[in-house]
Formats: C-alpha cells, sequence, structure tokens
C-alpha cells in the first residue's frame, strides 16, 4: 500500500521509520518531510497546513493511508476534507481536534463533567487574568489556549513571571490569536506521564507509558519548549504505580465512555480510527 506521513518533524520522522519497517507499504511519501527522513520516504514538497494540496496529491497519487502528525492541520481539518473526497486518513475530525487545539474548550469540558484536570479559569481580558494570578501567587500556569508550537504553556515560578505571559498572550499577542484566551490554573507539583491509546470509539487499544522532556535546561528549568525527546516505557509508572492509579484498560475504558458520549451530545464527528492521549500528573498530593 502506498502510504503519506504528513509533516516534516521527529514525530514524523518516527513514524516514517515505524512504516518504512511494514512490509505492507510498498510505496512511502512525506509532506513535506525533512532531510532526514528523504532516506525513508520521498519528500514532497507540500507544507503539512496545505489541506487541499494534500488531498490533491493524495488522490493524485492513489495514496491508500495518510498518517497526519501535527495537530496544526488537524485543526484545519485535513481529516474532513479527505473524508469528502474518500481518501483514507488517520487522525481526528476538526471538530475533534479542538480537544487538542483549544486548551479553553478542553479545560471546560473537563470542568463540566467531572474529568480530574488542574482548577482553572478562563479569560480574554488582561486585567482579571491578572488580579486571578495574584489571588493564586506561584508557582502558576498560565496556558494561550491555541496552538503555539508547545511553547504556550508558562509554569511561572513567580507572579511577577506570570504577570508577563498574561501581558504576552492577551497585551502583546506574541502568539497571534492563539493567546487570544488565556486558562490561569493551579500548578500541579510532580512529574507528568503520557498514556496514549488507539480508538474506534468502541475499542482501545493502550501504548507504553510515555514521557517527554519539555524545559529547555536540565532540572526543569526554563520555559517550556515543543518537546525535547521523549522516552518509553517511563520508569516513573512502575506496575504498583500503575495498579493504584493508571490502571490502564479500565481508565481508558472510563474516560472513553465519557468522551465518546460527549462527542455524540456536542455533535462532534468521531473519526474511525484515531488517537487519545491522556496525561497523568503524579503530583505531591494527588493524581490527575
Amino acid at each position: 500500500m502506498k502510504v503519506l506521513v504528513v509533516g516534516g518533524g521527529g514525530r514524523e520522522h518516527t513514524i516514517a521509520w515505524k512504516l518504512k519497517q511494514s512490509e505492507s507499504v510498498s510505496a512511502l511519501y512525506a509532506a513535506p518531510g525533512n532531510a532526514g527522513m528523504r532516506a525513508l520516504a520521498k519528500c514532497v514538497e507540500i507544507h503539512a497546513d496545505d489541506t487541499r494540496g494534500l488531498a490533491d496529491f493524495a488522490a493524485g497519487e492513489s495514496v491508500d493511508l495518510t498518517v497526519v502528525g501535527p495537530e496544526a492541520p488537524l485543526a484545519l481539518g485535513i481529516a474532513d476534507r479527505f473524508a469528502k473526497r474518500g481518501l483514507a486518513i488517520f487522525g481526528p475530525s476538526r471538530a475533534a481536534a479542538e480537544l487538542e487545539a483549544s486548551k479553553v474548550f478542553s479545560k471546560e469540558l473537563m470542568l463540566k463533567y467531572g474529568i480530574p484536570t488542574a482548577d482553572g479559569k478562563v479569560f480574554d481580558d488582561p486585567a482579571p487574568a491578572r488580579e486571578e494570578v495574584k489571588r493564586r501567587g506561584a508557582p502558576v500556569v498560565v496556558k494561550a489556549d491555541g496552538l503555539a508550537a508547545g511553547k504556550g504553556v508558562i509554569v511561572a515560578r513567580t507572579v511577577e513571571e506570570a504577570l508577563a505571559a498574561v501581558d504576552d498572550c492577551l497585551v502583546k499577542r506574541v502568539f497571534g490569536e492563539a493567546g487570544g484566551r488565556v486558562i490561569v490554573e493551579e500548578c500541579l507539583q510532580g512529574e507528568e506521564a503520557s498514556i496514549i491509546a488507539f480508538t474506534d470509539g468502541d475499542s482501545v487499544l493502550p501504548l507504553l507509558p510515555a514521557q517527554d522532556h519539555k524545559a529547555v535546561y536540565d532540572g526543569d528549568k526554563g520555559p517550556n519548549t515543543g518537546g525535547m525527546g521523549a522516552y518509553a516505557p517511563a520508569p516513573l509508572v512502575t506496575p504498583e504505580l500503575s495498579a493504584q492509579i493508571i490502571p490502564y484498560p479500565e481508565l481508558l475504558l472510563m474516560t472513553l465512555s465519557l468522551i465518546v458520549p460527549l462527542f455524540n451530545l456536542h455533535s462532534i464527528p468521531y473519526p474511525e480510527l484515531s488517537v487519545i492521549m491522556f496525561c497523568a500528573t503524579i503530583a505531591e498530593d494527588s493524581q490527575r
């Protein structure tokens, strides 16, 4: 089968590397890919955000499956465009991708339906956001609503740092439209592990727990980046800890049982096959 990988970062490089090992894959393309991926796939000069161009390419080359790596094309509705043209694609619809594309949407959804999450409030006006920062004190987390290449989450160690983050988002607009709204929320102290699973809305196939490096310097110091490497399985999630707070099948099925009906309730089309990710923060006083 012919497979197209959308994106050109480390994530997509890894996906292409693994797909290349499959005997079922006869041709592998990457759009736009990168220099390192040229040894694995034929790189095509189509930007990952050019959903129309990607659909035209997939149709013209009779691509059997397209795998999307970055969040941005999903938020732009690439899966919807491919589906309308009868092209097979791995990724959520534009509406379902809102869970990743908008931190405000996902936060409000979790708070409304009692899904464990850090306590926080949403603001589009800098004045009340500053007051909330002062009320909470430090450390405190300020999150830009939209996609910001992994750099829109500021874990502020001081009130001054948090106030500057609010101004960057709502006044200076350093993140553009992505920073038009912010969440000011409590800072959960502890390590974080990600549990990623494949789902078709009915069955769930969990993968190994993973952790990634976000802060730019050693010792969790410095601002967050878009990610500086990941590893799995995460040593943090021992079998004992897994049984205590993250019993994978039970947790995944429980959360899926909440999310899929919510998709239906909010008229959000659910993909035939997609990825769902849970982040568990192993905090000092609780697990969320």
